[in-house]
């Protein structure tokens, strides 16, 4: 149950075990490509690419970094180092397999934490700031408290350093999975109790989760980077998503995947880049 707030006591275990029940299917399932990613692939997608530009030589910080092929990618791309951070031991465990598989130990680091709590893991003193938050793909939410989360970015990022996020766009939580009919309000009304089964990269795997959830309109997050010192440069919307990760999704002729009836209608992505004031 949630409390008065609309936050569930227990939410990390919770999303905890959901994610590390996740974790075999996904490095087996194509949607990841582990394979490819160890033979050179690059995991990350174009809209966050163009938005990182040139990262040589900058130390970044991975929020909600999953099994870490975006944290490893970053590094290949040029990152002096980056730090992944994610609630899942599972994932992280296979985010420090990879790393060392790839000889990439010295470059990264990954801590398993609920990031609400990543003080207690990583420094934010002055010397040990980073030019660059990163974050990707369904992460907000899983977060009850969006203040928070942003104030976290601030502190750990340096004068002048830059938060990117790339993340599903909010209306599509309105929608029903099958993306029918409207069920839900655009705004964070309420928290999501829900029953997961299977998983967004293998829908027959034989798991079956419990899930705390929240959705959060871009108003809410805008303001909350606003009122923690970050100037919003570049806010993007997109109709397309790069996964195959919804019901009733096509791929269209640009190799993207859109809701089957709503093609082009519905933001699918958007992209944000902001600048923490000096």
């Amino acid at each position: 149950m949630a409390d008065k707030d609309g936050c569930v006591p227990n939410f990390v275990n919770i999303n905890r075990r959901l994610w590390n029940d996740k974790v075999d299917y996904h490095v087996a399932s194509p949607m990841y490509n582990v394979a490819g990613f160890l033979a050179g692939a690059d995991s990350l997608n174009k809209i966050e690419i163009d938005l990182l530009g040139n990262i040589q030589g900058q130390r970044i910080l991975h929020l909600q970094c999953h099994f870490g092929l975006d944290s490893l990618s970053l590094v290949r791309r040029g990152a002096q180092h980056v730090t992944g951070v994610d609630l899942s031991d599972r994932a992280i465990d296979k985010a420090r397999e990879l790393a060392e598989a790839l000889n990439l130990t010295t470059s990264t680091r990954f801590i398993c934490c609920n990031i609400y709590d990543l003080q207690e893991h990583l420094s934010c003193n002055e010397g040990e700031l980073f030019d660059i938050v990163f974050t990707s793909y369904g992460v907000v939410g899983w977060l009850p408290d969006i203040n928070k989360w942003a104030s976290l970015i601030s502190q750990y990022l340096k004068p002048n350093g830059i938060f990117i996020m790339v993340e599903f766009h909010p209306v599509l939580w309105m929608f029903d999975e099958m993306f029918s009919r409207v069920e839900e309000s655009y705004f964070n009304q309420k928290t999501f109790i829900c029953q997961r089964d299977g998983t967004y990269a293998d829908r027959n795997a034989p798991i079956s989760n419990s899930s705390v959830e929240w959705n959060h309109s871009l108003s809410e997050i805008v303001q909350a980077l606003i009122d923690h010192g970050l100037r919003i440069n570049v806010l993007q919307e997109f109709d397309h998503s790069p996964y195959d990760c919804f019901l009733n999704s096509v791929k269209t002729d640009d190799g993207f995947y859109r809701i089957k009836g709503l093609e082009k209608k519905i933001p699918m992505i958007y992209g944000l880049k902001a600048t923490k004031s000096v």
